[in-house]
């Protein structure tokens, strides 16, 4: 089913151009956390430049970390959406249209091919965020697999959940013991697979993820590490309407029942848009420290945002970010003297919402030399990755020790200054 799109204009029209065929000053595509936020951080510099943000869902306002412990808190789609289209439009000033596919970026024209039409931009912004990196798996009931990536997808999970009591998740990483510990809360038997040793593998030393590995289990979550799902097959039916559930074949020769499949075997930046347009990519779109791209006025924030060769999925360089673009994007002194804003990322620890074992973790930068080492107390355990001459570069708190986040955040060294 097409959902027709709708447009969204602020009470009063203040912010429009006048002419029926209007250059915007800036166009957002997404409006997901970096969008809205960006949008936010502009109207507090710049309550005049015409906004315009373009989504691909209905465009209401929700906290995406909240989509992996919504279940506990038993909150439906509708509970976790702050705002609708409307009332951001109105609150940010902007023109909104929902449920709209930006097919095509004409760099030289300075416009985008919106549902077919084209709109002109000044300033261009991608915040089209992240994909769920789709597994090559076999079998018939494959393609029944569920993430859980967005709003809409949040509500069909809470769905297909009904009457299921035990869950298979693929993906041993932050978002699959997220939703693990999740699940496990209300009562769904939950199996985690994956190729990892332990838990978060990539995060973690292997004593910390031994022990997530452990409080999860607590919860009664299954574990099937070191192997991974060849094939997905749906079971026959044992009365009433759907699937009887489905039996994933593993490569170690092992099978796994399940009434529902969910895939968390991570994310990749959605630059399929930037690409068409001739942006530079590398992991993600890459820019430069004022966040733009390699093509004059296009800029990009968030998860589809490679800064100067960091990639950082979290909520923390979003706001970092968000009000350095905001700067750039502001309109400039009559005289045009505008010093461009440079973003910075400091340490900045993320809370992993495994309540089974409380985890706050600040990664190191990538390719950084150093190794672990680790402290285990009866109230839980503080990690250091130590460089060669003894510098904290990241660490990992557990258990009770999460409470020193804010002095360990202090000491560690900033990510890009």
């Amino acid at each position: 089913m097409t959902i027709q799109s709708t447009i969204f204009s602020p009470a009063g029209d203040s912010a429009q151009p006048s002419d029926a065929n209007p250059i915007y000053d800036v166009i957002i595509v997404g409006t997901g956390l970096a969008g809205y936020t960006l949008s936010r951080e502009l109207r507090k510099l710049d309550t005049e430049s015409s906004l315009l943000l373009i989504s691909q869902d209905d465009a209401a306002y929700y906290s995406k970390p909240m989509l992996s412990n919504g279940l506990a808190k038993d909150k439906s789609a509708a509970d976790l959406a702050a705002q609708d289209a409307q009332a951001m439009s109105d609150n940010l000033q902007a023109t909104i249209i929902n449920y709209a596919t930006v097919s095509r970026i004409d760099a030289d024209k300075s416009c985008i091919t919106v549902n077919g039409g084209e709109l002109q931009y000044k300033k261009l912004v991608l915040a089209t965020g992240a994909l769920q990196i789709k597994l090559p798996i076999k079998g018939n009931g494959a393609d029944d697999t569920i993430s859980v990536n967005d709003l809409a997808e949040y509500a069909e999970f809470r769905k297909r959940l009904e009457g299921i009591d035990r869950v298979a998740v693929m993906g041993p990483g932050l978002i699959g013991c997220e939703f693990a510990n999740d699940l496990a809360s209300i009562g769904k038997t939950t199996v985690i697979i994956g190729p990892d040793q332990y838990p978060l593998e990539r995060l973690l030393p292997p004593e910390v993820g031994a022990e997530l590995k452990q409080g999860l289990s607590g919860l009664g979550v299954e574990w099937h590490l070191g192997t991974f799902v060849t094939h997905i097959d749906r079971l026959p039916e044992s009365g009433g309407e759907g699937t009887g559930g489905y039996s994933l074949a593993l490569d170690n020769g092992e099978t796994v029942e399940a009434g529902l499949v969910l895939s968390a075997a991570g994310l990749k930046p959605d630059c399929s848009l930037a690409e068409q347009a001739g942006l530079a990519i590398g992991t993600g779109i890459q820019v430069d420290r004022t966040l733009l791209s390699s093509v004059p006025n296009i800029y990009a924030i968030g998860d589809c945002a490679e800064v100067c060769g960091l990639v950082l999925p979290y909520v923390m360089p979003i706001m970092h970010a968000a009000k350095t673009l905001a700067a750039n994007l502001a309109k400039a002194s009559e005289n045009g003297e505008q010093a461009a804003a440079m973003v910075s990322y400091p340490g900045m620890p993320v809370v992993v919402k495994t309540p089974a074992y409380p985890l706050v973790v600040a990664s190191p930068a990538p390719d950084l030399d150093g190794s672990w080492s680790v402290e285990q107390s009866a109230g839980g355990v503080v990690a250091s990755f130590l460089s060669p001459e003894g510098e904290l570069l990241g660490f990992v708190l557990a258990g009770d020790r999460v409470a020193e986040k804010t002095k360990m955040g202090r000491k560690l060294p900033a990510l890009l200054n």
